[in-house]
């Protein structure tokens, strides 16, 4: 099936917004083993959204449209729809009382602007939007089926998945049973995970088993789509190459499919009844920040202790700062943690302490990290040096130091070298 993904808008566009949109689908689409050919970008004006919408009816087989189904006056896609389509606008009665009932619900009284979103086109069938005022709708225009989506992110994702992706694979032909297995790492770059699997595909000969990978920084997560003719089937296929998968890129696995790095912590640290509390500098407190919203962290989260400055740090745990040194060292991070654990009374403390280069902001600037892990019988402490500018570190600083703390809790080595580190002398 081919597919085309048209997203409307002039902030789009222009760039105003990011199109996080575009991204979205695309990767639940080929999640589900549906490939995009195609992406359009439009603005709000009708000559243009008419030409798109004509020429993907020409090339495609299917075409989802995003945005421009608003109240307000530039929110087009309706009635260029209806044009495409040669039909006319109609009232879509079951969806104007819908909308009304919403207002009511929230006590307001609707716009009469809001009437728009329940033009429809004549032969169109309308797809429901259970968080919004914006229905979808699906009409043909050329050999394609066009399926109009709101643009209001967590409007578009329901009925993207809920919706529009059952009706795609029911147009797609004859059914499979299609999953998607995932395996979230840090530490490995995608070019090395790419040679490190190497014919795992090859593993089941009928090429039902696809293997791709999506690179955000700091983590990589690496997709096997299987088919099969059912569950049984798949999960058959699914088997040795998991294994194949967990075998070779070893400790740096740190969750599967929907688990994150976060809560492995967190449940480790629940089912030891542990406490943990955490001190960092120059995060911004997004390890904390990680872990302390989760439910059932209040029972194990202890206390964040966040300062951008160490003789701050050292001031918050308690130290003496005319006492310690001005230079991070993991002798201090050592000091820290456990200052930090004892001061606080949790099982287990985290300190990640990061010094910065001095001079300007460029690719080569990074920062040197110091990090320990303090419990009441040991320590353990890693060294490492990130380049790459300071987002780079301050994500990486992040991510390591989470890391660290899962491999611990997991009884693996906290000092595994991974491909984002420079070779630090000093270590």
């Amino acid at each position: 099936m081919r597919i085309e993904i048209i997203c409307t808008g002039d902030e789009v566009l222009t760039g105003k917004i990011v199109n996080t949109n575009f991204s979205y689908m695309s990767q639940k689409l080929e999640d589900v083993g549906l490939a995009v050919q195609w992406e359009t970008t439009v603005g709000d004006d009708r000559v243009e959204l008419l030409r798109a919408f004509q020429l993907a009816g020409q090339r495609a087989d299917a075409v989802i449209v995003n945005g421009g189904l608003g109240p307000t006056v530039d929110d087009l896609s309706q009635e260029v729809a209806a044009q495409a389509a040669g039909v006319e606008l109609v009232l879509h009665e079951a969806w104007l009382a819908r909308m009304e009932e919403m207002f009511q619900r929230r006590s307001r009284i609707m716009p009469p602007n809001n009437r728009k979103q329940a033009m429809l086109p004549a032969s169109a069938e309308m797809i429901d939007n259970p968080v919004g005022t914006a229905c979808g709708f699906a009409i043909d225009i050329g050999q394609a089926r066009f399926f109009f989506t709101p643009g209001v992110p967590r409007e578009l994702r329901r009925m993207l998945e809920e919706q529009i992706i059952p009706r795609l694979l029911a147009r797609s032909g004859p059914q499979t049973a299609i999953y998607l297995k995932r395996f979230h790492s840090y530490g490995l770059g995608e070019s090395h995970v790419d040679s490190l699997l190497k014919g795992v595909e090859d593993l089941v000969p009928d090429g039902s088993v696809k293997l791709g990978f999506r690179a955000h920084y700091p983590q990589l997560e690496t997709k096997l789509t299987v088919r099969g003719t059912d569950m049984s089937d798949v999960r058959a296929k699914l088997a040795p190459v998991e294994q194949a998968v967990r075998q070779r890129m070893g400790n740096f696995i740190l969750a599967e499919d929907e688990a994150t790095l976060e809560g492995t912590i967190l449940t480790h640290l629940t089912a030891l009844h542990a406490s943990l509390t955490i001190v960092e500098t120059f995060t911004s407190g997004q390890i904390a920040a990680r872990i302390a919203p989760l439910p059932g962290a209040e029972a194990v989260f202890r206390r964040g202790i966040i300062a951008r400055q160490v003789a701050d740090i050292t001031a918050a745990v308690g130290l003496d700062p005319a006492s310690t040194p001005g230079e991070i060292t993991t002798d201090l991070a050592e000091v820290v943690a456990r200052t930090a654990r004892a001061q606080t009374h949790a099982t287990h403390a985290l300190a990640v302490l990061v010094e910065l280069d001095d001079g300007a902001d460029r690719m080569d600037f990074g920062g040197t990290i110091c990090l320990a892990i303090a419990t009441e019988q040991q320590v353990v402490v890693r060294r490492s040096r990130i380049v790459g500018g300071r987002e780079w570190v301050r994500l990486g600083a992040v991510e390591m130091g989470l890391d660290c703390l899962r491999r611990y809790l997991q009884g693996l080595p906290v000092q595994e070298r991974i491909n984002f580190e420079k070779i630090d002398e000093k270590a």
